[in-house]
């Protein structure tokens, strides 16, 4: 299994796993012109898609969804509540939340989160013995969200805002309550609190997404994570907005907690 990212931030998500010759796409906020051109730097094309999973029907998540599906003819997969808001899409795909299916290989697990949204999913994808765990768009944490994530080898987490730096900033108050809120996004501080409930010794990759460029940095959020879990600060990824994130390969071969302090 590996996993990559075309882009994750207020201007456009999408994250990439790939099993043997099946390669899904969860979100795509991106232009077609955009994502072909991200798709390319990993070695891909839009024929190379199997599916698109959608987590929720925020533009930054699902504005390129409809265009790029169409384009390509790929179908186009989502919660039952997701579905009703892009109904728009030929090729859609209804999943139930609350049950794993399967796909191309991988056992998905939709993860139901707090987030103000009609039905907003995250995922955990498990194939040959592995499990990678994507949750962003998330507003507080809930208990199924640390079972569900227990024992990854990789995970994906938001880490969108410093509670200060976005307290301080440009932002409306509406927007600082939304953002805040339990049905808006994780800060660095909430995120940090869910990874101490859960074993990241057997992760070979934390990736940190969703990063606002107005209320965050790399700096301060690579600096924070690295404090608060004991880990070399090299071994994280903070996924860019423009560049994304390279390929990332997982293996069965590494179970231990090597890598995370090396």
């Amino acid at each position: 299994m590996r996993f990559a990212s075309l882009g994750s931030g207020s201007r456009g998500n999408s994250t990439l796993v790939q099993f043997n010759d099946t390669v899904l796409m969860v979100d795509n906020g991106f232009s077609i012109k955009e994502t072909d051109k991200r798709l390319e730097r990993l070695g891909l094309v839009g024929n190379d898609i199997t599916a698109i999973l959608v987590t929720h029907e925020h533009n930054d998540h699902v504005g390129g969804v409809a265009r790029y599906a169409r384009r390509y003819d790929i179908p186009v997969w989502a919660s039952h509540g997701t579905g009703a808001m892009i109904k728009e899409i030929k090729s859609l795909q209804c999943f139930n939340s609350h049950k794993t299916f399967n796909l191309g290989g991988f056992l998905i697990e939709p993860v139901l989160v707090p987030h103000d949204a009609r039905e907003p999913t995250q995922f955990i994808f498990k194939a040959n013995d592995l499990k990678f765990g994507v949750m962003t768009d998330v507003g507080s944490i809930t208990q199924h969200m640390v079972d569900v994530l227990m024992d990854c080898d990789a995970l994906l987490l938001e880490c969108n805002y410093d509670r200060e730096m976005l307290l301080n900033g440009v932002y409306p108050e509406s927007l600082k309550r939304r953002v805040m809120g339990d049905w808006g996004h994780l800060d660095n501080r909430q995120a940090i609190e869910l990874l101490e409930r859960l074993n990241v010794d057997n992760l070979q990759y934390l990736v940190l997404a969703h990063v606002s460029e107005k209320n965050n940095s790399h700096d301060l959020v690579l600096d924070s994570v690295s404090r608060a879990i004991q880990c070399d600060r090299a071994w994280l990824d903070v996924i860019d907005q423009e560049q994304g994130l390279a390929w990332r390969n997982l293996t069965t071969n590494i179970k231990s907690n090597e890598t995370l302090h090396a």
